[in-house]
């Protein structure tokens, strides 16, 4: 390996910030969002703690999705502290550009120190953070240029969550009117737009007109939310898309009139996730685990890790090692300080016996991947 491009695997907590791309200059905002988490979420007992054979090294690259990177970000720091020689690079920059990269296998790391502004270098990508499932046709485009399936492993819970200002009163939204406020195709059945605060009985709003905010073309949330709020109806071109989650979070919390969407992962004192129901006459639900988990949140979904393995090759151990730390209590528990949702018990289960079914052996040699 060159230099420059071995300066990019720095350990530490240079490391951290170093290998991450996007929005690098809200490290610190994300930071606070993970950090206002009303304490991390309770993990099921049934979930067994780690438990490590050997100490491994290796390096492998995390490309993928701007919700899950601060997931990803504390599941790296945990894993790395158990085993220091272990070098992962997470980068952000969306699902859907990572998945470009993921089936090209062609990732984008910064030379040098990997900072933002630095030129780039290509390097391999081990594995795809996505905030949605893959789609059939996307399997296919991997499997027709490589030979086989990725393994699919949903390693946490979220909440796509619609914010508000703080200082904003709403009590809560239906899916119908979160349909008729973002989309034009009014899917959902409500006929007629909502464009000011107003309209959704705010006193003393008038006609404040609401200011729509969103997630670029490359985010797999912008993808989730236009399937399950507006049932693949078009967004409507005066949402204020940003490239970044953070940034978003960001703009809403200086805007009194804005609403926008994103993971839960980026709730901060700034803005505030306001309750949803179903369709009208149901209760409002606030994101949390349990209503993710009992499925009455109507937003919630799993977050996926995507892994390449040959069928006529074993995963590094580094690999396998990580993906079995995620699946253990320690990740779980690491997840949850994150801001994510753990999985339950079952999930984990079945995530395990996959890895098993999948004929899952280790490879000879750690720099393999």
């Amino acid at each position: 390996m060159k230099r420059d491009q071995a300066q990019t695997w720095r350990g530490g907590k240079q490391w951290a910030l170093g290998v991450t791309l996007g929005a690098l200059s809200l490290s610190g905002f994300v930071g606070i969002a993970a950090s206002e988490q009303v304490g991390p979420t309770k993990v099921d007992a049934g979930i067994a703690p780690y438990a490590a054979a050997s100490k491994v090294s290796g390096n492998m690259v995390i490309a993928g999705s701007d919700t899950m990177q601060p997931l990803m970000l504390k599941l790296a720091a945990a894993f790395r502290f158990l085993h220091p020689d272990a070098k992962i690079g997470i980068l952000g920059g969306g699902t859907e550009r990572a998945l470009m990269q993921f089936v090209s296998d062609q990732s984008q790391i910064r030379r040098g120190d990997g900072f933002y502004n630095g030129p780039q270098a290509s390097g391999h990508v081990t594995m795809l953070a996505s905030s949605r499932r893959l789609t059939d046709e996307e399997i296919k485009q991997f499997r027709d240029r490589h030979g086989y399936d990725p393994i699919e492993i949903a390693i946490a819970m979220d909440a796509v969550a619609v914010y508000v200002n703080r200082e904003n009163p709403l009590q809560g939204l239906t899916l119908e009117q979160v349909d008729v406020i973002f989309g034009t195709a009014h899917k959902r059945g409500l006929p007629d737009d909502i464009a000011t605060w107003g309209q959704l009985g705010l006193e003393g709003w008038g006609q404040q007109p609401i200011h729509l905010y969103g997630r670029d073309r490359q985010s797999g949330t912008r993808t989730f939310f236009k399937h399950a709020a507006l049932l693949e109806g078009d967004l409507k071109g005066t949402v204020r898309e940003e490239a970044g989650s953070a940034t978003e979070i960001l703009a809403i919390s200086r805007d009194p009139l804005a609403i926008g969407y994103a993971g839960i992962e980026f709730q901060t004192s700034m803005v505030r996730a306001v309750p949803l129901a179903e369709k009208a006459g149901m209760p409002f639900i606030a994101p949390s685990a349990v209503a993710v988990g009992n499925g009455t949140y109507p937003l919630g979904r799993p977050l996926y890790l995507y892994v390449r393995k040959d069928s006529k090759e074993g995963l590094a151990p580094v690999i396998l090692e990580f993906l079995k730390f995620v699946n253990s209590r320690d990740g779980q528990v690491a997840a949850a300080k994150a801001g994510s949702y753990p999985l339950p018990a079952t999930q984990v289960a079945k995530n395990l016996q996959a890895l098993t079914e999948s004929g899952m052996s280790v490879s000879a040699d750690p720099a393999a991947h």
